[in-house]
């Protein structure tokens, strides 16, 4: 039996910086994840994709972003048991659970934190009768490593984020980029949208709209594609076909775990610390909805930091903790490592 403070489902980025904020109010963390390492989406997915949108970093690739989160909680020695899922949990009398993994690992925490993104998942795959022939043949659904794709003709079907993002991306990589997308209008970042445009200026980037991908041509494996635009129909070499429609989540064997579930997402309070309708049992990060719920890596860390504050009242309700600011008491891990504060800056504040 592993027995730890907070019991995290996910080691996705919220689950890993709920660590640290479990860590400075002196709670201990241990994460399942059915992934055989940390980072969730952000490791297993898109490692190379790069983030705009992490507070003090212009730009950040996934994988650095999961490889700093790592070193963030370090001095908060997390357990892990990685590879397995979270099966069954059953409420004790003393108020905690109990969490079982499909391998039979059994975990006991009076609180557990929900984060797993968006649970288990499929991508979304055009409706092209022969494109199973293809899958690792010059088909991926995901782009884990950029760097296949270097001088090889490219074309990319979607038009949401990453459809752009990517196209962006391996504009600097590929011999030849083409973005087909079915509707003139996009569903991703206008600022991203702008730039497809500004890279099509420049010829760094074929862009058909409104059209679709019918076919793939290819014996072993792709050659090119089929791609129908109105009334017209022509084909495209290529050496990969990546159609980015986005997955299909599935929350897996949660969903049975007696929450209150609305349209694959797990119901929280957002008026205080995002718990669920079984009190102790919080979710947070793209897992949770509520109302104005926004799925984004800068939001997860927030929730975190919240119901790691209402955790702590749940484990210790005879104290009173007293928050201070990190610039004021440093950070003390539980590896006996402490940064402390600048003095002149402690000063200052008091």
């Amino acid at each position: 039996m592993i027995k730890t403070d907070i019991l995290i489902i996910g080691a996705g980025p919220t689950g890993l910086f709920t660590v640290f904020e479990a860590g400075l109010l002196k709670l201990k963390c241990h994460l399942i994840d059915a992934l055989p390492q940390p980072g969730g989406q952000c490791a297993e997915i898109y490692p190379k994709k790069p983030i705009y949108d992490i507070p003090a970093f212009p730009e950040i690739l996934a994988g650095d972003l999961v490889d700093n989160l790592m070193k963030q909680i370090e001095p908060f020695q997390p357990g892990f048991t990685l590879g397995e899922r979270a099966e069954t949990i059953e409420k004790q009398e003393d108020g905690s659970f109990i969490v079982t993994t499909n391998k039979g690992t059994l975990h006991q925490a009076p609180v557990v934190a929900i984060a797993g993104g968006l649970g288990s998942f499929e991508p979304r795959k055009p409706p092209i009768a022969s494109i199973g022939k293809y899958e690792d043949k010059g088909v991926e659904y995901i782009i884990r490593d950029p760097e296949i794709y270097r001088d090889k003709k490219v074309v990319i079907a979607g038009g949401g984020d990453s459809a752009l993002d990517w196209s962006i991306f391996l504009a600097n990589v590929a011999s030849e980029v083409t973005l087909i997308h079915r509707r003139n209008e996009f569903r991703g970042a206008l600022d991203s949208v702008e730039k497809v445009q500004e890279l099509k200026d420049l010829g760094k980037i074929t862009l058909i709209t409104p059209a679709e991908v019918k076919d793939i041509i290819g014996e072993d494996k792709v050659e090119g594609i089929l791609v129908k635009k109105e009334d017209e129909s022509f084909t495209i070499e290529c050496d990969h076909f990546v159609p980015l429609f986005g997955l299909a989540p599935k929350l897996g064997p949660i969903a049975d775990w007696g929450l209150e579930i609305e349209k694959n997402a797990i119901k929280v309070d957002n008026s205080l610390d995002y718990q669920t309708n079984i009190p102790g049992i919080y979710a947070i990060g793209d897992v949770n909805t509520y109302p104005g719920k926004l799925k984004l890596i800068l939001c997860g860390f927030h929730e975190a930091t919240l119901m790691c504050q209402s955790a702590y009242q749940r484990i210790h309700p005879d104290r009173r903790y007293v928050m201070k600011y990190t610039t004021v008491g440093g950070v003390e891990g539980f590896d006996g490592s402490k940064k402390e504060a600048p003095k002149a800056v402690v000063k200052a504040i008091e």
